[in-house]
């Protein structure tokens, strides 16, 4: 498959890569693993007005969407530069939200409109339950629909078995966990170390419902995959931009009076890299395309699987070519592969996704593989 971005993707894609190559990202991340949270602040504020989150939020709503390709472009620069921050839980909390209904009217991909549940019946969720899936849950959309859109609202969502905790509790205007049949306000723990030092990931509790009801559990799930899918963007982004950092090396240095790229294991290491993220890329677009049609699961599961290997894969050709200088601090380009393990199981490990894949094609139910401990 061949997917060719058209002069408005391309435009906005090269727009965030101007931005995000003006943010001095690794001072941000760097300025975040050492507790100052404002350059982060600063950053998301600056994606804010590029419109980052725009494409996955209704017009209806206050932004541009839905645009899956659109939004896949975004994340695909975010990725490239290692912006930090709650970014994909965000997306996915406004695609929870439009899945309740919201103000928009009719859900993104034949979603269901304010007040019904997937089947097209009326919401049944507990005594006392307003339309949008839950106690308030009108007002819950129309305060946090807009605000995503325009970027004043930065939300982490906890998505057991897939998200188990919550992304930058600290930095989020919200945190939310979905517990079976209800939508909670999350009460953060202890936050816990990463390999990526710009990564905090917090155990939560389950706090104020602010939803309940079939109509959560529908919701969640599409919003896990439309996370899972920008996650994926942002998989490949990385694996790009490690390629190039490691080929612009490999020209630079010399061994035995020739650069080490003219040699031919370095050549054919370079060369498995780029067609693992070549393979990966399509996939990604596919599923875009394939967004609101039952074969969106399936696709962001097959994309998520490939672009974690691949950007692993990068990670792991990167820090070979470059040798010890590729983790030390004082180089970028550790935060890079740091990024690219951490990413690599979130949203899902690719073995749990390789299941889902299998089970679509098949029809089975096959077992899930067990999560692995998070990064």
């Amino acid at each position: 498959m061949k997917f060719v971005l058209d002069a408005g993707q391309r435009l906005f894609g090269e727009t965030l890569h101007r931005l995000l190559a003006g943010a001095d990202t690794p001072a941000v991340i760097r300025a975040r693993a050492c507790g100052d949270p404002e350059p982060c602040r600063a950053l998301w504020r600056s994606l804010a007005e590029a419109g980052v989150l725009a494409p996955a939020v209704p017009e209806a709503a206050g932004g541009a969407g839905p645009l899956p390709v659109e939004l896949v472009t975004a994340f695909h620069e975010l990725g490239r530069h290692a912006a930090p921050g709650p970014l994909a839980e965000t997306a996915a909390a406004a695609e929870l939200l439009v899945r309740l209904g919201g103000s928009s009217g009719d859900g993104p991909g034949g979603g269901p409109p304010t007040g019904r549940s997937p089947d097209g019946g009326p919401s049944t969720g507990g005594p006392g339950d307003e339309p949008g899936g839950g106690p308030g849950g009108d007002g819950l959309t129309a305060e946090w629909l807009p605000r995503i859109a325009e970027g004043t609202a930065a939300v982490s969502l906890v998505l057991p078995p897939a998200v188990p905790y919550a992304l930058d509790a600290d930095l989020a205007d919200a945190v939310w966990v979905v517990d079976g049949d209800r939508l909670c306000e999350a009460v953060p723990g202890a936050a816990r170390s990463s390999l990526d030092p710009a990564r905090r990931l917090s155990p939560v509790a389950a706090g104020t419902v602010l939803a309940s009801g079939p109509a959560v559990r529908a919701a969640a799930e599409a919003a896990c995959d439309l996370g899972t899918l920008a996650c994926t963007a942002q998989l490949v982004g990385l694996g790009r931009r490690l390629l190039e950092a490691t080929v612009e090396y490999a020209l630079a240095r010399h061994q035995f009076g020739q650069p080490i790229g003219a040699f031919q294991a370095v050549k054919h290491r370079l060369a498995d890299t780029l067609v693992g993220l070549e393979y990966a890329r399509p996939l990604v677009y596919g599923a875009a395309l394939a967004y609101g049609s039952p074969d969106f699961p399936r696709d962001v599961s097959a994309a998520k699987a490939a672009a974690s290997e691949a950007a692993y894969a990068a990670a792991r050709t990167a820090l070979q070519v470059h040798g010890a200088i590729g983790y030390t601090d004082e180089y970028d380009l550790g935060l890079w592969i740091r990024r690219a393990r951490a990413l690599h199981t979130a949203w899902g490990s690719p073995a749990l996704h390789r299941a889902r894949v299998v089970a679509a094609l098949t029809g089975s139910r096959s077992p899930v593989p067990p999560m692995p401990s998070p990064r």
